[in-house]
């Protein structure tokens, strides 16, 4: 198989989004959000790795249609998930009522690319004997989320992960917010946190704090990343995974650590003030940034 500069793999998640004016039934998870996100900035060298029942494949083929490349491995189930939001949209409940089957390296074995993101949902997902043999095709980011859930009774719970230090040794880039970031180091101040992660490995540290915007920390430096203002609050789901997009398909095109936290703020804002994937456009982006 050729070497795609990107390659995001995870679960599409079968989503029902329950907030106070509606409920809504759609397809969800990061790989969902982030290929509808990157076909607006520019998919030609993008590779979508995902799993999910046959009779869910309708979401793949749609994705193919907007000229995405997708490799879509079979499982028993699709992920669902139920999130329920309150007035506050940084505050959610979830319930999994269906899990996937676990990726393995078998079926990921003829992948390459320069940057593989693992869009974890599930503590599960990918275990660490995915991780080392990942670490040794390309550049590995995550989004912690996943590892730090754990299914119970179909409750979702939030736990730390017992395989940390062994696994972020072989993790370039990755990306936690505050909760998480408070259950994976026990540190309540981003810098303290960052600082903690990069000594367990993690070359680039990207800590996503709401309004208060994000901090990158990588090769001994620092960078506090603004929020910008949203115009209103539509959906906050799929943020973080919005945030990876912008900042990886900027990192991947030369771009510094501080122009891509940028990028990946803006491209945040304009996510949130609608339902669904990001569809705005790299000019609105940078639009955004320059105020």
């Amino acid at each position: 198989m050729n070497t795609h500069s990107l390659c995001c793999i995870g679960y599409i998640t079968q989503d029902k989004v329950v907030t106070p004016k509606n409920t809504i039934y759609m397809p969800g998870g990061t790989s969902f959000y982030f290929a509808h996100a990157i076909k607006h900035l520019n998919a030609s060298d993008f590779l979508l790795i995902t799993a999910l029942a046959d009779t869910d494949m309708g979401v793949v083929e749609d994705i193919r249609k907007e000229g995405i490349s997708v490799k879509a491995l079979h499982s028993t189930h699709s992920v669902c998930f139920e999130n329920i939001y309150g007035e506050n949209q940084n505050e959610r409940t979830q319930r999994v009522t269906a899990k996937a089957d676990p990726f393995t390296v078998e079926g990921l074995k003829d992948i390459n690319a320069r940057i593989i993101h693992l869009g974890s949902l599930l503590a599960d997902d990918f275990s660490l004997e995915v991780i080392k043999f990942l670490s040794g095709k390309g550049l590995l980011s995550v989004d912690v989320q996943g590892f730090l859930r754990k299914v119970d009774n179909e409750k979702v719970l939030a736990v730390d992960w017992p395989e940390k230090k062994e696994a972020l040794k072989y993790i370039h880039i990755l990306k936690a917010n505050e909760a998480e970031m408070e259950v994976l180091t026990g540190c309540r101040e981003p810098h303290e946190a960052a600082l903690l992660i990069a000594d367990w490995g993690v070359k680039e540290v990207l800590l996503t704090l709401g309004d208060k915007g994000s901090l990158i920390y990588a090769q001994g430096e620092f960078h506090e990343i603004p929020a910008y203002p949203a115009l209103q609050i539509t959906d906050a789901t799929g943020c973080g995974d919005t945030y990876m997009v912008g900042y990886l398909y900027m990192r991947n095109k030369g771009a510094s650590h501080w122009e891509a936290g940028c990028f990946a703020a803006a491209m945040c804002t304009i996510k949130l003030q609608s339902h669904g994937p990001f569809c705005g456009t790299e000019e609105a982006i940078n639009n955004v940034i320059r105020g």
